[in-house]
């Protein structure tokens, strides 16, 4: 799957269009760190010039409904307005909001979404009580010329996901005949589609890739995840370093395994870290996490990556604790000393904190997965907060490129306020870890490619030789070669 060949949404003519917008959405109440440890009718065919958008309003919301973080609305505003001012006849927006288990449930309705998408569009947006069906149909075709449309929530279909769960906790499957006619009915709605919810990428829902359009383009939001991590991924800048922290090696085995082909340098960090240290070197590590069955593959990773040529560097001393705990008491430790009985290491030391830096020095494409330690406690924050500092500077004063790959780094990013001062911050938690675990993630493998069957041919030209033996015929067709037919003179 090439990152750098889909269609994106300034690739396709909206223009009176009807344009499908899919988006993705956050969870329905705000949680802290500490709270995270039905029948498909029949669809008639629709006049054309829509365009769906698929696109993400999973938004946090208080008790009262109120939204407590519109960052995932303001983020689709670029796809939404360039629709718009590109001349679609309408769109249609669908997203997905919580976990309501395959049926209608109203506190997981994304109406509440409307009044902030006003107010940051500047004009109605008209919401439809479902996603699929003659009444949503009637009020996507008989919607005048630039209208914004919010469709209910995806989720409220088991045909969605394909799966929910009964009242006693088994699993239950979408009749398949239904998942189709559902598929069906949210390609109605649309001319042109739009997928612009990177976050869910990595499922393969019926709005993800059952949307059957000629055209399946990427929004804005979708394009900058895609064009960065072909950027690490397809042809990075090098040297090109990969920062990977994280609890267990066993989590993160496919991760590795996959990087090491590709990066130069691999600094491995965080909670994970004492377990190659341990397994390698013989280290004692206290208390600190030790993955098992994660440490019978590190014997095998080194070899790799010796054989690839790939530095590896670990750190070399600790910022330990007496307990898991913010409010614990401090020592420090280093691999000499090793790690006493009944502490744990919760971040690393000064000392590794040097030789993170020069890794990142010499690199010039950096991507980074997983803190450096226990960042969301004050007193073991410093070595990723010390990390974080080092790939901003590399940006904004060396023009460096540096990725960080969604997930805890994303809030580590965010936490700080440095999300504008990094090339990129992937929206993406499970989606970004799976492309650099080197799987292929549905939503996008859905996408239109760039190729000359997706582009309108310009001019086909014939020619006939004067001498009836011989022909050459020209095709010419937009970002295609020519291909000359010629048949020879006979004899």
């Amino acid at each position: 799957m090439s990152l750098s060949n889909k269609l994106s949404i300034t690739d396709v003519d909206v223009k009176g269009k009807r344009v499908l917008i899919r988006r993705q959405s956050s969870n329905p109440i705000a949680q802290t760190f500490a709270q995270k440890a039905s029948t498909i009718p029949r669809h008639p065919q629709t006049p054309a010039n829509k365009t769906p958008l698929q696109v993400d309003f999973n938004v946090p919301l208080d008790a009262d409904k109120n939204i407590t973080n519109n960052q995932r609305i303001v983020g689709a505003l670029p796809t939404i307005k360039y629709a718009l001012e590109n001349g679609a006849k309408s769109v249609i927006l669908m997203s997905h909001l919580g976990r309501p288990n395959g049926s209608p449930n109203e506190k997981y309705s994304l109406k509440p979404v409307v009044p902030e998408l006003e107010k940051l569009l500047g004009k109605k947006v008209t919401f439809a009580p479902d996603c699929v069906g003659p009444e949503v149909e009637e009020i996507v075709n008989k919607a005048e010329d630039g209208a914004v449309i919010l469709l209910e929530n995806l989720r409220f279909h088991i045909e969605e996901e394909g799966s929910a769960k009964d009242k006693d906790g088994n699993k239950i499957k979408a009749d398949k005949a239904q998942v189709e006619a559902f598929r069906k009915g949210l390609t109605a709605l649309g001319d042109v589609y739009i997928n612009d919810a990177f976050g869910t990428a990595h499922r393969a829902h019926s709005s993800m890739v059952g949307v059957d359009l000629p055209q399946k383009a990427s929004g804005f939001l979708v394009k900058k995840e895609l064009e960065y991590f072909a950027k690490a991924l397809e042809e990075p800048q090098r040297p090109f370093l990969a920062i990977l922290g994280g609890a267990k090696v066993s989590d993160k085995i496919q991760l590795i395994d996959n990087l090491l082909d590709k990066v130069n340098t691999l600094i491995i960090c965080g909670g994970m870290a004492f377990t190659f240290k341990k397994t390698l070197e013989g280290v004692s590590i206290g208390n600190s996490l030790f993955d098992e069955a994660g440490s019978k593959t590190v014997g095998n990773l080194v070899e790799k990556a010796k054989a690839k040529g790939v530095k590896l560097v670990l750190p070399v001393d600790y910022i330990t604790a007496d307990k898991f705990d913010k409010d614990a008491n401090t020592g420090y430790a280093t691999d000499k000393d090793g790690i006493p009985d009944g502490w744990q290491g919760l971040d690393c030391g000064e000392e590794s904190v040097k030789l993170y830096k020069e890794a990142i020095a010499e690199a010039k494409t950096i991507l980074w997965n997983g803190p450096a330690g226990v960042f969301e406690f004050d007193k073991f924050a410093n070595g990723t907060k010390a990390t974080l500092d080092a790939v901003v500077d590399a940006v904004q004063k060396d023009g460096k490129i540096v990725i960080i790959g969604g997930g805890d780094t994303a809030t580590v990013a965010k936490k700080y306020g440095v999300e504008d001062k990094l090339s990129h911050v992937s929206t993406g938690g499970g989606a970004s870890l799976e492309l650099l675990e080197g799987k292929e993630l549905p939503g996008v493998t859905a996408l239109s490619n760039h190729s000359a069957s997706s582009r309108p041919h310009q001019s086909l030209f014939t020619f006939d030789f004067r001498n009836p033996a011989a022909r050459a015929v020209f095709q010419v067709a937009q970002s295609s070669p020519i291909w000359l037919f010629y048949s020879p003179k006979a004899s």
